[in-house]
């Protein structure tokens, strides 16, 4: 048995294939001035080939995959396009007098490793995205040929270190019943693709791709992270009748999609939303139930690109995002950065420790014109629908009063001018520092709701890096301090006749949804896939018994007994 991180629900069993790696030599002799022209032709035909291949891979997604999962093959041909990562590798081949595939590895690693240093999980793993286009580049510059995945002939599980964008729009997608990879994470490509296409994927299987042979019976369990190479008949007998409930589970969760989700007693509702990056993000959004949108990361407006996007830019992604769910909610995050995610037009510290360094709202208040025209879209695209505003990583009253101070001077110059906007506008912030977490009741005066981060609160209350492997069995949302500070933080919003949601990996977590319910979180904001699985929890539940499991939970000493009491529930409900 392997055991990795479950990526993508459900079971699948099934013949492996095993997606080989091409082996790639890199030359890295010097060459001498006189091979320099030739060296910049062979990059320069190396782009041009891989540009026609990746125009013919994003045809073929949009047909069989769909636009939205298509686009990311956009960002791929601007990275082809882009002016200074093409000036770069030719800059480095005339003045190092490197070869045309070295050129791009170096290149392509820097960027590679500016994206891996990055805090936001999501971010980290577009480093994937930069590397597939880099070795798609030095392939064609060598002449090697390009594996792919569309002329599978039967059904097969895939088996590969990572899958790439490029892997998975190729493929067969009729054939592939489900992924397990040595690496990725919940966020990886990979992962996102497997949830779209609703296939089982177990990631961060360390070696698996080296020790499975192609032909083996695997089984894949996207729901505990555990893939078996050839099973014995028992285990096998036993999968397959666990395939089967399962497939009768997601048959139940889709008819709950347009239910709200309330308590068994209809004591209790809690609305569910989604957490999204882009506005093609929306649809699937909807299609799973989702009643509004709990947290828009901007950030992703601002990467990949030469310059800050202006305000026209940034007011029609905000309006898009708004007509299309209007009248749900849409909470925007401003701009969550800095620290450890780099901008390439920004000059930020070199810092010791990003994870405390300058980020997020301390770095927009030092920049007021760059904060006040995100500001500004914000508020005329509230025109448009249902927007409220959210700052990250508030961790004092003064920090608030500063974004709000300059919230109003964008309102005033908007009404100068003439440009409409929501003027009863909602602001909150998000609660992801210990701090704003102990001193809500003072915070709660002054917002109009809160949302409780909890991947950033709990590595900050705990002091554990979630990015560090060894000490990632640290990391733990089920930790009492940690189920104290959210319990304060929702007692301190309603005491002063705000709501409070929570916007962090845990909402989206079965588990935790018995705990949350009955703590009185009014709002939980997740991957649009989790929204039905979390439902289902909370209809299947009384107000009272939520309650009384929330009560427990707050006197038990460890994370251990919480999650045990928890499990039981999750099986008696089932």
């Amino acid at each position: 048995m392997y055991q990795g991180i479950a990526a993508s629900p459900g079971i699948e069993i099934g013949k492996a294939f095993v997606l080989k790696e091409s082996e790639i030599n890199i030359n890295t002799t010097k060459i001498t001035e006189d091979m320099i022209p030739a060296e910049i032709k062979r990059f320069e035909d190396g782009i041009a080939k891989s540009r026609e291949q990746l125009i013919k891979i994003k045809e073929k997604a949009e047909r069989e995959l769909g636009t939205d999962n298509a686009k990311i093959f956009d960002a791929h041909i601007m990275v082809l396009d882009d002016p200074i990562f093409i000036d770069e590798i030719r800059e480095k081949i005339k003045n190092e007098r490197v070869t045309a595939e070295n050129a791009v590895y170096q290149v392509v690693e820097k960027y590679v490793e500016m994206f891996q240093n990055m805090e936001d999980e999501y971010l980290k793993e577009r480093a994937a995205d930069i590397k597939d286009v880099g070795e798609r580049i030095i392939k064609n510059v060598l002449g090697i040929p390009i594996q792919s995945l569309a002329d599978l002939d039967e059904d097969v599980i895939v088996i590969a270190k990572d899958l790439t964008p490029s892997d998975t729009a190729q493929m067969n997608k009729e054939k592939v019943k489900a992924f397990a990879t040595d690496m990725g994470g919940r966020t990886s490509h990979t992962a996102i693709m497997a949830r779209s296409l609703e296939i089982p994927a177990v990631v961060g299987l360390g070696s698996i791709s080296k020790e499975v042979i192609e032909g083996d019976i695997v089984i894949v369990d996207g729901n505990k992270g555990v893939v078996f190479v050839n099973p014995d008949e028992e285990t096998l007998q036993q999968y397959n009748n666990l395939k089967l409930e399962y497939m009768k589970y997601r048959e139940e969760l889709k008819k709950l999609r347009d239910l709200p989700a309330e308590t068994k007693d209809r004591e209790r509702r809690v609305e569910l939303a989604a957490n999204i990056g882009t506005p093609k993000d929306v649809k699937g959004a909807l299609e799973n139930g989702a009643e509004g949108i709990g947290l828009y990361r901007t950030e992703f407006l601002y990467m990949d690109r030469e310059s800050l996007p202006d305000e026209e830019e940034q007011f029609q992604a905000y309006k898009q995002v708004a007509e299309a769910m209007n009248p749900r909610p849409v909470i925007i995050r401003t701009l969550d950065i800095g620290g450890d995610k780099k901008l390439p037009f920004l000059e930020m510290p070199q810092e010791l420790n990003p994870f405390l360094g300058w980020r997020a709202i301390r770095m927009c208040l030092d920049n007021p014109h760059l904060f006040k025209v995100q500001l500004r879209a914000i508020l005329r695209a509230s025109h448009y629908g249902n927007i409220k505003i959210m700052y990250p990583m508030i961790s004092s009253l003064s920090e608030l009063r500063r974004a709000n101070a300059i919230l109003e001077e964008a309102k005033d110059e908007l009404r100068k001018e003439g440009k409409p906007f929501d003027e009863n506008l909602e602001v909150g912030i998000m609660v992801e520092i210990p701090s704003a977490a102990v001193i809500a009741d003072i915070l709660a005066k002054e917002v109009d709701f809160f949302s409780i981060g909890t991947n950033d609160l709990i590595q900050y209350t705990l002091a554990v890096d979630r990015m560090n492997e060894k000490i990632a069995n640290l990391y733990e949302p089920f930790h009492p301090a940690v189920l104290r500070l959210i319990k304060n933080v929702i007692d301190a919003s309603h005491k002063a006749g705000k709501w409070t949601g929570m916007c962090g990996e845990m909402a989206g977590d079965p588990l935790a949804a018995p705990i949350l319910l009955g703590l009185g979180l009014d709002e939980l904001s997740m991957s649009a896939t989790s929204i039905s699985q979390v439902k289902k929890v909370i209809r299947s539940l009384t107000y009272d018994q939520a309650r009384q499991i929330a009560q427990k939970a707050l006197e038990m000493e460890s994370p251990e007994e919480i999650k045990e009491m928890l499990q039981k529930v999750l099986e008696e409900i089932k």
